[in-house]
């Protein structure tokens, strides 16, 4: 195959990314972004094993390739059945530890072959490209594995404090820094990569462990980011094209992503990158807010409500992800359509715990598209709405982001539920949110707090809003 024929099928599998990615910005064409996204990645994979046959690749390398490839899509296909929409972000943070890694090990392993060819000579930008790899890969990796250890709520706690832990992450970074300088300028000494690598690994479990799982929305978009830039410096290490273009595709993509999440929770990318963020200490006890002033409610009180409404807004949360609530939600707002009321969901860009978790879930259960309101639609409107639903939602919905300056949340756009006529809140209990502050939205006098699971409470409000019709 000749070189401009590769190169020519690289700009085509670069374009079916390029429409991929476009896909995936709708619902409506994400299936076909996906396939389109998969089709480039063959394509580019098939080119790339058929130049490397005819540079002379022996049969055992083919062997290995297909034994890893069917490993690898088992796997997969196995992820993508069985695990729940609950621990997809689990899943997210997973892949995007594997594209670190797998990043750190192809720019390993070329620089090891090539440091054998007496011959070839590894210019500067190989060795700065090759150290790129080597740190971003092995931060993305560690990074990832504890952020899927949060998530997972397994082996390390929500945020963990290490003292001068930014110290510490200078003087990583500056050593890492240092020897990459030093391997630049010594190709040879392969040994240095290495050491690299493990500085970095340490360096991305310092980065990540200090998060709590509010902000993790941020960190899995700056990780996706990472791996896609990692990947961008393997391609450059290795002269592949198109690996440099889709790592630089998911690289862009990955950071225009987190500058969205940081708008939407109030906080700056220096914030995120140094991993400062986390629940600040004090503020008023859960006793203080709640004392005496919640009301609980049933669903046959609810359904009455209901029954008067005529503009219902349900916004979701991890709770409706949690007790996988989503059809029986759209079942109720069905229903309450058919009484002739206007059923809209409100959609906070960081609910759950990966961005577009609840447009995801709401797609599942077909919740038509132009349902679905964005923040900055629905608030200026809220006053006029009947009823709100708050479904699993906590921090997206404290108003004490906007009336306390001092608290963890302040300054984050919130959805303004408190402004509604009534306003249910179906959760299990009391039990804070990631921010771990309590909400003052569960004692507000026009709040009701329906205690069940979500999936459970929302089939009784269905089944009790059916006797009223």
């Amino acid at each position: 195959m000749s070189q401009a024929l590769v190169n020519i099928l690289y700009v085509v599998a670069s374009v079916l990314f390029i429409f991929g990615i476009k896909g995936l910005t709708h619902p409506r064409t994400a299936v076909r972004g996906n396939l389109l996204g998969a089709t480039g990645m063959g394509l580019a994979i098939l080119v790339t094993l058929l130049l490397r046959d005819d540079q002379g690749w022996v049969t055992h390398t083919w062997t290995s390739l297909i034994i890893g490839a069917i490993v690898g899509g088992a796997i997969g296909y196995y992820a993508a059945w069985k695990v729940q929409m609950t621990g997809m972000p689990q899943m997210v943070a997973l892949f995007n530890g594997f594209g670190g890694i797998a990043s750190v090990l192809v720019a390993g392993a070329y620089l090891l072959e090539m440091i054998g060819v007496a011959e070839f000579r590894l210019t500067n930008d190989t060795m700065i490209a090759t150290a790129a790899s080597g740190l971003i890969g092995a931060v993305t990796f560690t990074g990832s594995l504890v952020a899927f250890c949060k998530l997972q709520e397994v082996l390390i706690p929500d945020n963990v404090l290490i003292p001068g832990r930014q110290l510490i992450n200078a003087g990583l970074a500056i050593l890492v820094v240092v020897l990459a300088v030093f391997l630049v300028q010594n190709p040879s000494a392969a040994w240095l990569y290495w050491v690299i690598v493990i500085a970095s690994f340490a360096l991305g479990v310092l980065l990540v462990i200090p998060i709590g799982g509010a902000d993790m929305p941020v960190v899995i978009a700056l990780l996706n980011s990472y791996s896609g830039l990692a990947a961008a410096a393997t391609g450059f290490v290795i002269n592949n094209n198109v690996l440099i273009i889709a790592g630089s595709l998911v690289g862009a993509s990955g950071i225009i992503l987190t500058a969205i999440m940081c708008k939407a929770m109030n906080r700056s990318l220096t914030n995120v990158l140094f991993g400062v963020l986390g629940p600040a200490a004090g503020g008023p006890t859960a006793d203080q807010v709640y004392a005496g002033k919640i009301k609980a409610t049933t669903a046959e009180e609810v359904a009455m409500i209901l029954d008067a409404a005529s503009r219902v807004v349900i916004v979701p949360g991890y709770g409706m992800a949690v007790s996988q609530a989503q059809h029986a939600v759209r079942d109720l707002a069905n229903l309450l359509e058919k009484k002739g009321a206007t059923v809209e969901y409100a959609v906070h860009p960081v609910a759950g715990r990966m961005p577009g978790h609840m447009n995801v879930l709401l797609a599942e259960a077909d919740v038509p598209y132009d349902k679905l309101l964005e923040m900055d639609t629905i608030n200026p409107t809220m006053s006029q709405v009947d009823v709100a639903i708050v479904v699993g939602a906590n921090d997206v919905v404290n108003p004490v982001a906007r009336t306390d300056p001092t608290s963890p949340i302040a300054g984050m756009p919130i959805i303004d539920v408190d402004k509604a006529k009534t306003v249910v809140v179906v959760k299990r209990s009391l039990s804070p949110g990631f921010a771990k502050i309590p909400n003052p939205l569960f004692a507000a006098d026009n709040t009701l707090m329906f205690f069940s699971d979500g999936k459970k409470a929302f089939i009784e409000l269905a089944q009790a809003v059916k006797e009223t019709m």
